[in-house]
């Protein structure tokens, strides 16, 4: 087969589609509202390092869907553009010497040239840039609304902190206690902050969720991150501690489980807590100032971590248990965190396995309050006096108390405790709640505690307000002025956009101000209140804050009056079709809903979920090599030494070769340019989508190439045996006499196939239907255009380049792209052959096919003789045969 010449094939129609903005949509009302489509791809951030082959799998998804959606008769919008504020930016400029605005730039000229190369049918007129002062003037004044609806404030509060990147970040940004951009330990600080009352929209965040069409881990991962649970708000007084008010010092707690409440025997205040300090006794203080400054050290994961020995430190005072008035002491430990529920945990050592190890750890002491068993007859078991349970081990700290007796502790009524328990079960030792099953209880206990005056039923998320300013320079200014006078001040909406100082130095401080701080021209400005001296805020919005609503400014992305205009939204929105990565389904994803949400409570959108249908592509990975223990080395620090086995260069041991993530690190990255180069863009884009399901991960493998590039060149070869029938040659003429039935059938069935498949993104099976096709077409001698078209058709959504080409040279001047999709006859497209499935009571024997529609009696006769049947009927009677049409014949036999 002669090679098809790409190489100028695919520039030449990438020049076409731009000459002649063949993918530009527009607004036309004669589209009906189901003939629209809003097709979106995750935007990427523009980095230094450009493509690799793992981005345009995504995007090659969308851009055949699109295709085959316009040739279905759809409107369809696909717009691209770029992420192209933040961290990653400002730090390579850093690196580089050169300004973040020109690296950005240049960076963005490169991906265009990357994406534009592929072939993609994007609305170019639509590009956008988060860092472009016409866009995040928007993004400002939707920061304004926030600000306006009180769901924007300032606080002083403990963030993770990156010693390396100098700057806040969000718990979603640290993963395994490392920041997420340069994998550097992260550490906890108390700074001054913007913070989003993303908590204030939980409930509807977490309801909503159910009407989508996502994929459900996806949704699991965003309940599991909101994390609403039912419990109540439980308060202790602090023995001898005064509160404001002049009554006593109270602490609240959160607990899920107010049935436990007579098995508290401590209490826990997180290292942040604002009475960790204020009720530490003098002999304690020391003591808890050293222990508060190394917990500052450690981020909220390895706080909580399971595995890791239990530290915390005695604060020297004590609360009474509101159930018994019992006296227990108050400790503060770090992995009780600030930032669920209030910060304070009432200890259940019994039943909570953290609990259980502190009080193994330092000797506190163990009350079961739940059962797995019921009380015996039905009645409640007589308990003992709470107060005095467990009386036998001092709730004092230091080691003053005595060793657990040998099997567990003692408590009152001689039942040792020797492990944690924390399934549901039967209340004990609980006063009259005893017997209880823990359901009844936790409600009636519940009820109890409201009627008393000392608690209240709660619902509590483990979502926490979003920490939403960085320290940073290369992020959209936050526009307000801080006025001695009038305090915090919103900028006029006349002045926006609020634009970042055209500056030299721009390096972080690290001292949890960001570099515009330094800057006094820009900082120190008017009150636009007042009139009075003021500065300007100088903390810069985080990365995520242009990503939170670009899919709305597409819609109309040169609007100087508003973000976008009502009647553009009508028109195409919600978004209909959303892809991109799993890595964004908590951070990306939870946002942009939460700054939907608000601005549907505004009235300025119409829908109350920004993205109908979310599919997450699987991602394309590559090899990489690791030593044993488990760490990879890079490709380049390897050598192999015989077939299936390698060593690291330096170290000489031998190492493994793993499938592993593209990363720079591990030098294992593809770039899409020298697969362009050496293979096509058609090849690239075929064989990404032929590697399997879309949202399955897949090794990379260029020798892969191989197979799809001969798909290809058959496709070119078969050309030379077709001639148009006129200069405008319809899809389903009259067949010629002289091709088989079984061409006819076989066209058909492909067209079913292809179009089902692509209609439900199943691009692998689609492609082997079209090289199964090609296959039999590459048979004939020469090749009716009656059965050539329609698969030009349909490789152009695939291969788009040989496709045009291939549909000009049959002699039409409008681009393939504006063609009908063809459509298939189902009589010629059914099957007219079944396979049988044949068992022998109830298990699998053996198969056979059969003419669709043959009789049950026929069926049977020969499911009968089968050998694979025969084998375990010989001797046997058949005592009864269930059969079901073209699919199976069941014979019974004893």
């Amino acid at each position: 087969m002669a090679k098809y010449p790409f190489e100028t094939i695919e520039p030449k129609w990438q020049k076409y589609w731009e000459d002649h903005k063949t993918f530009k949509a527009e607004e036309d009302p004669s589209f009906p509202k189901d003939k629209r489509a809003y097709v979106l791809d995750m935007f990427p951030y523009p980095s230094a390092q450009g493509l690799h082959v793992g981005h345009p799998e995504g995007y090659t998804a969308t851009d055949i869907y699109c295709r085959y959606l316009r040739m279905k008769g759809c409107n369809v919008l696909h717009p691209m553009g770029f992420d192209s504020f933040g961290l990653p930016a400002e730090n390579y400029a850093i690196k580089m010497g050169v300004h973040p605005a020109k690296t950005t730039a240049d960076n963005i000229e490169h991906f265009r040239r990357q994406i534009k190369a592929l072939g993609f049918s994007y609305d170019w007129d639509r590009e956008l840039a988060t860092s472009d002062e016409n866009y995040y003037k928007w993004t400002q004044w939707i920061f304004l609304k926030l600000f306006e609806k009180g769901l924007a404030y300032e606080a002083e509060s403990p963030i993770n902190w990156c010693p390396s990147c100098k700057t806040g970040l969000a718990n979603e940004e640290v993963v395994d206690g490392l920041c997420e951009r340069c994998k550097t330990r992260v550490v906890r600080r108390r700074i001054r902050q913007w913070i989003l009352k993303i908590t204030a929209y939980a409930e509807r965040l977490l309801d909503d969720l159910d009407g989508l069409a996502w994929p459900e881990p996806v949704k699991q991962m965003q309940r599991n991150w909101i994390g609403r649970s039912e419990g109540a708000n439980v308060v202790f007084k602090i023995d001898g501690h005064t509160g404001p008010d002049g009554g006593p010092l109270e602490l609240e707690i959160y607990t899920t489980r107010p049935d436990t409440l007579f098995g508290v025997t401590y209490m826990v205040l997180s290292p942040e807590h604002p009475l960790a300090e204020t009720i530490t006794s003098p002999a304690q203080k020391a003591a808890v100032s050293a222990y508060l400054e190394e917990a500052a050290k450690k981020s909220d994961l390895e706080r909580t971590d399971l595995a890791k020995t239990k530290t915390g430190v005695f604060s020297g005072a004590y609360a009474v248990n509101p159930v018994n008035g019992g006296k227990i002491p108050v400790w503060i430990a770090d992995y009780v965190l600030i930032s669920y529920g209030t910060g304070a945990i009432m200890a259940v050592p019994a039943h909570d396995e953290r609990d259980w190890e502190f009080a193994k750890t330092f000797n506190l002491p163990i009350i079961p309050v739940v059962s797995s068993s019921p009380p015996k007859g039905g009645k409640a078991p007589l308990a003992p006096d709470p107060r005095s349970a467990g009386s036998s081990a001092s709730p004092l700290p230091g080691g003053s108390a005595p060793k657990p007796p040998s099997g567990g502790i003692e408590i009152g009524n001689g039942e040792a405790v020797s492990e944690c328990t924390t399934a549901e079960g039967w209340s004990i030792n609980s006063g009259p709640f005893s017997g209880l099953p823990t359901a009844e209880a936790k409600a009636k206990v519940s009820s109890w505690i409201e009627e008393q005056g000392f608690g209240r039923k709660a619902v509590n998320y483990k979502l926490r307000d979003w920490i939403f300013s960085r320290q940073r320079y290369w992020g959209e200014p936050i526009p307000i002025v801080h006025c001695d006078t009038c305090g915090i001040v919103p900028l006029p909406e006349k002045d926006l956009p609020l634009k970042l100082p055209d500056v030299r130095s721009y390096a972080p401080t690290g001292t949890g101000e960001s570099p515009l701080a330094a800057i006094s021209g820009w900082v120190n400005t008017v009150c636009p209140k007042c009139g009075a001296r003021a500065k300007r805020e100088t903390n810069t919005m985080p990365q995520w804050a242009g990503s939170c609503w670009y899919y709305l400014r597409y819609l109309d992305p040169h609007n100087k009056e508003t973000f976008a205009a009502p009647d553009k939204q009508e028109y195409w929105g919600p978004v209909d079709l959303y892809v991109g990565g799993v890595e964004h389904a908590v951070l990306h994803l939870l946002y942009s809903r939460f700054w939907h949400k608000v601005l549907y409570d505004f009235g300025l959108v119409k829908s109350k979920e920004p993205f109908i249908r979310l599919v997450n592509q699987g991602m394309i990975t590559s090899f990489a090599y690791q030593r044993g223990d488990k760490t990879l080395v890079s490709a380049d620090q390897v050598e192999k030494i015989s077939e299936g086995r390698f060593i690291e260069k330096e170290s000489g041991e031998e190492v493994t070769e793993v499938i592993a993530k593209m990363s720079k690190s591990l030098k294992n990255i593809i770039n899409p340019d020298d697969i362009v180069r050496d293979y096509g863009a058609d090849a690239l884009r075929v064989y990404e989508m032929f590697m399997g399901p879309l949202e399955v991960s897949k090794p990379w493998s260029t020798a892969g190439l191989t197979g799809v590039s001969r798909f290809l060149e058959r496709l070119w070869a078969i050309a030379e045996k077709c001639r148009p029938d006129s200069p405008e040659s319809v899809v389903e003429p009259a067949v010629e006499p002289a091709v088989s039935d079984n061409c006819v059938r076989l066209l058909h069935k492909t067209i079913k196939k292809v179009s089902n498949d692509t209609a439900t993104l199943n691009f692998n099976t689609a492609i082997s239907q079209m090289m199964i096709y090609s296959n039999e077409l590459a048979k004939l001698g020469e090749v009716p255009c009656s059965l050539w078209e329609p698969l030009v058709i349909m490789a152009s959504a695939y291969a788009p380049h040989l496709g045009e080409e291939l549909w000009e040279r049959l002699g039409h001047s409008e681009s393939v792209s504006r063609r009908a999709w063809p459509v298939w006859d189902e009589t010629l497209a059914a099957d007219n052959e079944v396979t049988i499935v044949v068992q022998v009571n109830g298990k699998i024997r053996d198969k056979f096919t059969a003419p669709a529609g043959t009789p049950k009696a026929d069926l049977e006769k020969t499911a009968g003789a089968l050998p694979g049947v025969l084998k375990w009927t010989e001797g046997r009677t058949v005592v009864k045969v269930i059969s079901v049409a073209d699919k199976l014949v069941n014979l019974v036999i004893t």
